[in-house]
């Protein structure tokens, strides 16, 4: 079983929404992991695949 990164979004946006609801304080770790992912995978696009 496949889960491609069109389902994986929505699911992970949905979840973390829940827990920044359940923690606000979670939401600074919430958005600062985010952002170093998105910034990895910008510098090293062959990870995403």
């Amino acid at each position: 079983m496949t889960i491609h990164s069109l389902a994986l979004t929505p699911l992970i946006s949905l979840i973390a929404g829940v827990l920044i609801l359940v923690m606000p304080r979670l939401l600074n770790y919430i958005v600062a992991l985010y952002l170093i992912v998105v910034g990895l995978l910008g510098l090293f696009p062959h990870l995403a695949s």
